[in-house]
């Protein structure tokens, strides 16, 4: 078997003519990978803890990504709670013509640091300020509501983002873990540019219903987490992570997940070995080989990790990989 992490050395990709997909029915076109930013925002005092992140290292990274090619980065005022949307300024700086922005509003913090959802419109009117003072950017390329808000009628949420649109201050809106019926709700008011979904070889409960209502409805799918937080990257271990690191409890450790985790790993790294590529090339090729997925979110920490950002673009799966695959994902599915 080849060693992984010598593979990536096989396939050279040219960075600098990366393919590009619409996003939705926007003027945007976006590369199929971008750079997201929850990890490089951590922070002990944020309940999403990802081990210690030196900011220079972060900023590097970004820029490093970008300067590759990557035309768009995904964050969020959750992110580090401000850490990740102030990041990314700093890296920006001088790029800004080079980048999509895209983030997000609604998660908040209460008094005892727990996070809540509120889609009020002052509410949304006061994040979108702080966004653009922590981005330095005068114009967000997208906004989206990170989940919904279940006190707050969307119609009202959504009105309030078409204003900030008519202002300038935003280009299109999208959604975040938002149901059919809420997305129905919303463009009964407006267009959806995009909606963000969880969706990886380990996590595919929204893809039945809706990816392909989005793409009935030209609606871009944004991928979270497509390598399912490391889990499915090649030296992946629990045991060099930080004590507190949010990702011992996560849901693919959990008891009854653990040891069958270690068996699908096990397969798929097989899988990806047998054609001299990486775990993390077949998650992303994976992913991206949905025809409803517009673009995968690949979170970075370091340069090491931006280069590596569109490992797997110039992969097409075959279907009797895609097949070998699938039955794989039937057995991790039962758990």
């Amino acid at each position: 078997m080849p060693v992984a992490k010598n593979l990536a050395l096989v396939y050279a990709i040219d960075m600098t003519h990366l393919p590009q997909r619409q996003l939705g029915t926007s003027d945007i076109f976006i590369t199929p990978v971008g750079i997201g930013t929850a990890p490089l925002a951590s922070t002990p005092d944020w309940n999403i803890y990802w081990g210690p992140q030196d900011e220079r290292e972060a900023i590097r990274a970004i820029q490093t990504a970008v300067d590759l090619g990557i035309n768009w980065i995904d964050t969020a005022p959750f992110y580090g709670w401000g850490r990740g949307e102030r990041i990314v300024g700093q890296a920006i700086q001088g790029r800004r013509d080079q980048v999509c922005i895209f983030t997000k509003c609604g998660t908040l913090r209460n008094e005892q640091g727990q996070w809540y959802e509120s889609l009020k419109p002052a509410s949304i009117r006061r994040e979108v300020e702080s966004s653009l003072r922590n981005l330095q950017i005068e114009t967000i390329d997208l906004y989206q509501f990170h989940d919904p808000d279940p006190d707050t009628p969307i119609e009202e949420s959504w009105a309030t983002v078409q204003d900030l649109i008519a202002e300038g201050k935003v280009r299109y809106a999208g959604l975040s873990n938002h149901t059919i019926d809420l997305m129905e709700r919303a463009a009964a008011i407006a267009p959806i540019t995009s909606n963000q979904h969880q969706y990886s070889l380990l996590y595919q409960k929204e893809a039945g219903q809706i990816f392909p209502y989005s793409q009935q409805h030209n609606i871009a799918v944004l991928a979270w987490s497509p390598l399912a937080s490391g889990f499915l990257v090649d030296d992946f271990a629990l045991e060099n992570l930080d004590a507190d690191d949010f990702r011992h409890r996560h849901w693919p450790t959990q008891s009854e997940r653990h040891d069958r985790l270690q068996e699908v790993r096990g397969k798929l790294l097989t899988i990806a070995h047998t054609h001299n590529r990486t775990l993390r090339e077949l998650a992303i090729a994976w992913v991206l080989a949905h025809p409803a997925v517009t673009g995968a979110i690949i979170g970075i920490r370091n340069q090491q990790e931006a280069r590596q950002i569109a490992d797997g673009l110039d992969w097409q799966l075959a279907e009797t990989t895609k097949q070998a695959i699938e039955e794989l994902l039937e057995i991790w599915n039962q758990t």
